[in-house]
């Protein structure tokens, strides 16, 4: 039986170092990351990736930004609560969203930015575990409901894009992580978690109604 003991990884993170991550491991992640919910997966989608060339000034800008530290990096999926004093953001809370609503994004976020970490809670889907595979990438299950315990593992705030257009919670949010902890439950030899507790789920329930 494989032991499964705490990881450090810090961003750049390496195709190598996501290997040698299974299903199950506990991982406390270092490094710059971003947040990312639906209006920012939709946009990397519709006007980064998939919008046609040259495209415009301001987005060309922004995709060469996130580029240059998505690229082995790590996206986050929440909404975050945060304080802003004499100019300095700082987070308050930040509690992983349910990730399930980005399935018809991720798979082409992680593709075109070379992402290795995507963060959140409850899963994701088949598109989404077939691109870690393909990809070398990993779904790390965030700790839910503890909001403010994941706060402090964001020790700065770096910048933020997209603030205006779409508010604080949906905003790019730039931020430095230290020790963020979460557990693997989709890795990049195509093994699910959330799959796994869905057959055991059908099995059991199966067995019930035949014993009924």
């Amino acid at each position: 039986m494989r032991e499964y003991t705490m990881i450090h990884l810090t961003t750049p993170i390496s195709e190598e170092a996501i290997l040698d991550l299974h299903a199950g491991d506990a991982v406390q992640l270092s490094g710059i990351a971003t947040t990312g919910r639906d209006a920012a997966h939709k946009y990397m989608v519709e006007k980064l990736i998939e919008a046609p060339r040259p495209l415009p000034p301001a987005d060309q800008k922004l995709h060469d930004e996130l580029q240059s530290f998505l690229q082995g990096g790590a996206i986050y999926h929440s909404g975050p609560i945060l304080r802003n004093e004499d100019g300095r953001w700082s987070f308050v809370s930040s509690g992983p969203t349910t990730s399930i609503r980005d399935e018809v994004y991720q798979d082409k976020v992680i593709a075109a930015f070379g992402l290795r970490v995507v963060i959140g809670k409850g899963g994701m889907g088949p598109r989404t575990l077939e691109a870690c595979k393909r990809y070398k990438a990993v779904y790390l299950h965030g700790i839910g409901g503890a909001g403010v315990y994941n706060a402090a593992s964001v020790v700065e705030v770096l910048d933020v894009f997209k603030k205006e257009e779409f508010g604080l919670p949906e905003a790019f949010w730039k931020i430095r992580f230290d020790r963020f902890a979460g557990i693997v439950t989709m890795d990049a030899h195509g093994k699910s978690l959330h799959d796994d507790l869905a057959r055991e789920f059908d099995r059991n329930f199966a067995s019930l109604i035949k014993g009924a």
